[in-house]
Parts: C-alpha cells; structure tokens; sequence
C-alpha cells in the first residue's frame, strides 16, 4: 500500500442509491424459498443456484433467520435468496431481472484535504471484494456505504476518501477527526474486552455486512467441525495481522487455554502452502478471502470448505473516534441510511449485484 496520506480520489454524495429499471412484465430473480423435509443448505443450493458450493451464500444471506449453524435450517422456514448470476428464478418475492443499484462514481478529488463542511468518510483499497477503486462502485461495501449516505442525505453533505495506508485510518486520522468515519472494519467482542484498543476508542455503526469466518481444509484429510471440541489439538493458520477475537472469544479460549495451536505466517498463500505440506489442520479465513485463494493458488479440486459450521460470523462496520464531537450523530446519519436502503430494497440489489460478479471470479 501506498504511504500517503490523501490518494486523491473521492466519492462525492448525493448523486445515486436508486434502483433503475422497471417494467410490468419482467421475469424476475431470487425471492423466498420454504424449507421441506429433506432439504439441506447444499441441496438448496445446487437445486436453485446449480452449485452444491453456493450453501455459503444462502447462509450468508438469511444468518439471522438460521443463526450460526448451517444445519439448523427447518421445515417451513422461508429463506432469501439473492440473485446471483440469473439464478434462482420463478420464486415469490424475486426482483426484476435487470434490475441494477446505482452509485455515485469515482471522480478526482479537488484537493488534497477533507471538505469540513462535508461529512468526511475514510476507506482504502486493496480489500476486495469489499472496497477498492478497481473494482465496480468502489466495491461491495463502498456501493453500500455511498447508496446509505445519499439515502440518510445530510444536509451538509458528505465525500469518501481513499486514504491507501490502512494502518494511519484509526490512528491518527479518525483519533484526531481529521476525517470523521471510517470503513470497513470489523467489531471485536467488546461485551468479554471492553479494553481491546478499538472497544475502548471507536462507536461501531449497526453491520453493513456479515460473513462467514469458514475452515479450509485438505480434501485427503478432511477435518469435521460440529462443535468446538473437534478443535481440540488441532493447528489453524490465519496469517498475521488479521484479528484473532474469534478464536479467543469469553465462550472459547482456544489460544489462551491452549486448545489449538495457532501458525500465523506473513501471507494467506503461505497459510495454504503450510496445508498442503500437512503443516497445519486448516485454515481459518472469511469465505471471500479464502475462495480467491483456492482460484488464485490452482487449489480448487484439492481443498475442501468444512460445512458443519462456520468458526464465526464476523460483521463489518462504520466506526468513529469516541471523542469526535458529532460521534453519535454521525452514526445515527449512517444508520438511518442502512436502514432506509434496506427498506427500499437497495441493499439487497447491491448485494446481489455484486454476488453475481463476486461468484462469477470464484
């Protein structure tokens, strides 16, 4: 990543978060399936998506009508399934096929600091598939943030900044309110650390987005995960720098009890390697990152996704300095523009869009 402070690039707001297309007679995409008897996330899955391997994305998209086990679904329960690709189509409650979300674009910045009349919302790249210039809207979660801000549209206004040094967001420029929110993060249990650094510091926004943290394991020595105790003995890699609360939880402890052992190289490649090479039981990584890896690295037929549940669902979420003095409403404004494009059904036209390119890559 670049060490700079300000890339030059910004979001200017107010200029999208519709949802165009429309007509009377379109066929439409996803929409609300009831569980029968027999069904299971993977069969669901390949009966409407035609890949066993998209059960991730039905769980992902209804995690507060399954909860965390993939294999609490039940008969009766209508779950959501998002369009991906075309698919599944003749569903209740579908969305028009075509139908697009639009965001406000890229566009070089007119200077090299914050607009302080502006609401100043900080972010960078090399995150896919959640944010990066590259990428279509700036990414999944810069679509998201941008669609949420013109639906909230303070009157002041408000800009995105790409700030290509991700280890200056937190500190100093949100410390310091040099810019006044920051994305995307995830939130620690700060309920059993209220201590850890960003509890103590930063208001979370509610969660823009949730995933799945999944084991990837050695299809030639799979390994089965029900219930914690499956971990016991057990090395996972999860390369360093990325957060280990999931592991350490209050109800957990697997590092400070040492239940597990925990290999913590520089790369997610060198997490791979190591379970190639029988170095390590699994990888424990958010989907996205994984999945790219496994396509990335060749490592697709030989590795293998644990169904039986996931290690945890992490949520990403708009954060801000504890002593900004418009902290709390800053992220009233955030909020009530999650929920409006909720509401409208923007959101889940951003998800899906993005979905379909998202799985396409996989």
């Amino acid at each position: 990543m670049r060490n700079t402070m300000f890339s030059g690039l910004v979001v200017l707001g107010g200029l999208g978060g519709a949802v165009l297309g429309s007509s009377a007679a379109a066929a439409t995409c996803g929409g609300i399936y009831t569980v029968k008897s027999g069904d299971s996330l993977s069969a669901i899955a390949d009966s409407f998506y035609k890949d066993a391997g998209k059960w991730s994305a039905v769980h992902t998209n209804n995690l507060g009508v399954i909860g965390d086990s993939p294999n609490a679904i039940r008969v009766g329960m209508k779950l959501a399934l998002s369009c991906i690709d075309g698919l599944p189509t003749g569903l209740p409650g579908g969305v028009e096929v075509g139908t697009v979300s639009a965001a406000a674009p890229l566009v070089e910045a007119s200077g090299t600091y914050a607009t302080r009349s502006k609401i100043n919302l900080l972010t960078a790249g090399d995150y896919a598939p959640f944010t990066s210039p590259d990428l279509p809207n700036g990414g999944l979660l810069t679509d998201v943030v941008n669609s949420a801000m013109a639906k909230a549209d303070p009157g002041e206004g408000y800009a995105i900044h790409w700030v290509e040094d991700w280890g200056s967001h937190l500190d100093p420029l949100l410390s310091n309110a040099l810019l006044d929110l920051g994305f995307p993060w995830f939130k620690p249990d700060c309920e059993s650390s209220p201590e850890e650094y960003r509890c103590a510091n930063f208001h979370f926004s509610d969660p823009m987005f949730e995933m799945l943290i999944l084991l990837f394991t050695d299809k030639a020595d799979p390994v089965p995960f029900v219930s914690d105790a499956d971990m016991a003995g057990r090395t996972l890699c999860r390369p360093r720098g990325y957060f280990t609360h999931d592991l350490d939880r209050a109800d957990r402890r697997w590092i400070t009890d040492g239940k597990i052992t925990l290999k913590q190289p520089q790369t997610i490649k060198d997490c791979f390697e190591m379970l190639m090479d029988g170095e390590v039981d699994a990888v424990a990584i958010n989907e996205f990152v994984g999945r790219t890896a496994m396509k990335d690295l060749g490592l697709k037929d030989r590795i293998e996704i644990v169904q039986g549940r996931p290690v945890s669902i992490e949520g990403l979420h708009v954060l801000v300095h504890k002593s900004h003095p418009q902290a709390d409403a800053m992220l009233a404004t955030i909020n009530a523009g999650l929920r409006g494009i909720k509401e409208n059904g923007t959101y889940q036209s951003i998800i899906d869009t993005h979905m379909t390119r998202i799985w396409a890559e996989f």
